[in-house]
């Protein structure tokens, strides 16, 4: 069984022209009503947005999200996520020439799109290229709007040029794919990728795409399978079977786990039932205990992953 087979120096100005995915909202224009500010003029008139200010004159973004015939959306993180993520004004000030061209320019321009998009427009499960050129992942639950897993806190702020959406978190532009992160932990995961390489899955999830993953660790497989020798006899059908079983062909963040929800994965045969309070996940109608997240969120360039105690069967 095979799923269908699917630096960071992305030049801003030919990113803006970027088509966006998602279906734009525009405003009628309304000449007896004042225009509204700017994106940047949003975050300027609010202190609580002080940090990102700085970040923006700091990478000579202010004039290009200024620009009156611009049509942004921005997720715009608050001081407080810029200081959980260790950005402050002082570490802003600090940074040389290329720490501004090779960290705080992409990490700014990952939390813009180069169209309007309303709250109204976010689909519910899907991928959204930003001006940096790498993709954001977006959903819309009955929990809210989130990117990359990260809620909307408060939405459609319209400006002149676009719209503002406040969120929590910094949104960090992942720099692996899912085969990646599998490969730089072999800690956890060498079984796992021994059974990716087995099922001839390694190249799917190294490719473009929006999959999840619920990676189980090294201890949690069954004792038929708990070495790369067993795995490599196993049967490329049963292997693939069981890695399928593991992966969605979309992204499902923390924030879109719904408890008593399923959901098809890659393998045709098996869906996933969600429970929350701890979060677990297990096969539809299996008998056998439910494997619980120890670890969500982990952002990907393809997709996202999740960790879970044990292999599903």
């Amino acid at each position: 069984m095979k799923m269908n087979n699917l630096i960071l120096k992305w030049p801003l100005l030919l990113a803006l022209g970027a088509v966006s995915v998602f279906t734009s909202c525009e405003d009628d224009d309304d000449p007896g009503v004042p225009p509204n500010p700017t994106v940047v003029g949003i975050a300027q008139s609010d202190t609580s947005f002080s940090i990102l200010v700085a970040a923006l004159q700091k990478a000579n973004l202010v004039g290009t999200l200024s620009a009156s015939t611009g049509n942004f959306t921005v997720f715009a993180p608050t001081n407080n996520a810029f200081r959980a993520a260790g950005i402050t004004t002082s570490v802003i000030a600090a940074y040389t020439p290329t720490e501004v061209t090779n960290v705080l320019t992409p990490i700014l321009t990952y939390h813009v799109l180069g169209s309007k998009v309303n709250a109204s427009g976010v689909p519910v499960s899907d991928t959204v290229k930003t001006v940096n050129g790498k993709n954001l992942f977006a959903s819309k639950n009955a929990n809210g709007v989130f990117v990359n897993g990260v809620r909307v806190v408060t939405a459609d702020l319209n400006a002149s040029n676009g719209v503002v959406h406040v969120i929590g978190s910094v949104l960090i532009p992942p720099t692996k794919t899912i085969a990646q992160i599998v490969i730089d932990d072999p800690a956890n995961f060498s079984l796992l990728l021994s059974a990716v390489s087995r099922a001839d899955l390694a190249a799917t999830l190294s490719g473009p795409g929006k999959f999840t993953v619920f990676a189980p660790v090294n201890s949690g497989f069954p004792a038929s399978l708990d070495t790369d020798a067993e795995i490599i006899a196993a049967p490329v059908a049963t292997v693939a079977g069981i890695v399928g079983s593991h992966a969605f062909a979309t992204n499902i963040f923390a924030g879109d786990l719904v408890a008593g929800n399923t959901g098809a994965t890659v393998n045709p045969a098996t869906t996933l039932t969600i429970a929350l309070s701890p979060a677990s996940v297990k096969i539809t109608g299996s008998a056998n205990p439910a494997s619980v997240v120890t670890a969500t969120n982990i952002v990907a360039t393809n997709g996202v992953v999740h960790v879970i105690d044990k292999v599903l069967q």
